[in-house]
């Protein structure tokens, strides 16, 4: 299995400006996800930012930086510039690393690249949970994603779904949440960031779903080990600090 790793980052952030170079344990959040993509199998990591600070940052950090346009308007827009600027071949494996995931583990990362690579009529790999909380499963903020019996994602939604008819507190048994990482072959990332959004995608808010609309199979695995939270707010960013600082003291 070969593949490589882009970590799309810019400094735009409404709830947390600049928040790829904040601190967390004394170095940028950004270092934290090189570091985690450098551990894993990829043949290289590449941070793409239009950014010259996260540009430094990046290589800082051990990463190659790939400058990129301002414009882009989603993370796979921006991979898919630096897949043409480099030449990647159509069946080439690239796995998208948010920025703002500080805790993500190696592992998933190798992960998701080895369930594409297994999958060869896929264009795309991602991966899942177990939802074990009813709550969680009522949340219109935890994507939701429903496997079929391939091993491939069916949909993706806000709502809590596989819906239980028979049960009046909609029983989350058998519901996954799904992780935001992503495995594209260049050919599926070059279609799928040349389309525009459909109404799916524009009524869930939710960019995977355009895959459905272009007929891009997406490969579904259960997480090996599933990533800490994210980070949008200055809350998430104190509390991930903490996280970390309670790791590094075992």
């Amino acid at each position: 299995m070969s593949f490589v790793v882009v970590i799309p980052a810019r400094l735009a952030s409404t709830r947390l400006p600049d928040k790829v170079l904040r601190e967390i344990a004394g170095e940028p959040m950004l270092a934290h996800v090189c570091r985690a993509a450098l551990a894993s199998a990829a043949a290289e990591v590449c941070v793409a930012t239009d950014s010259d600070a996260i540009a430094r940052a990046a290589e800082q950090a051990g990463s190659t930086a790939c400058m990129t346009r301002a414009d882009h308007s989603c993370g796979s827009d921006r991979i898919a510039e630096v897949a043409a600027q480099r030449g990647w071949p159509d069946d080439a494996i690239v796995v998208n690393v948010q920025a703002d995931e500080p805790m993500m583990p190696s592992s998933l990362i190798d992960q998701v690249g080895a369930a594409l690579a297994d999958d060869a009529s896929a264009g795309m790999a991602t991966a899942c949970t177990p939802i074990t909380d009813h709550e969680e499963f009522l949340n219109p903020n935890v994507v939701k994603v429903v496997p079929n019996a391939q091993g491939r994602a069916l949909y993706f939604s806000r709502a809590a779904i596989p819906f239980h008819r028979e049960s009046a507190n909609a029983e989350f048994e058998g519901a996954f949440r799904h992780l935001g990482i992503y495995a594209y072959r260049v050919g599926a990332l070059k279609r799928f960031s040349a389309a525009p959004p459909g109404m799916l995608e524009k009524r869930e808010s939710l960019e995977q779903l355009r895959a459905f609309d272009l007929d891009i199979p997406i490969a579904l695995v259960e997480a090996v080990a599933v990533p800490g939270p994210g980070v949008d707010t200055a809350a998430d960013l104190d509390r991930v600090a903490q996280l970390i600082a309670e790791a590094s003291a075992q």
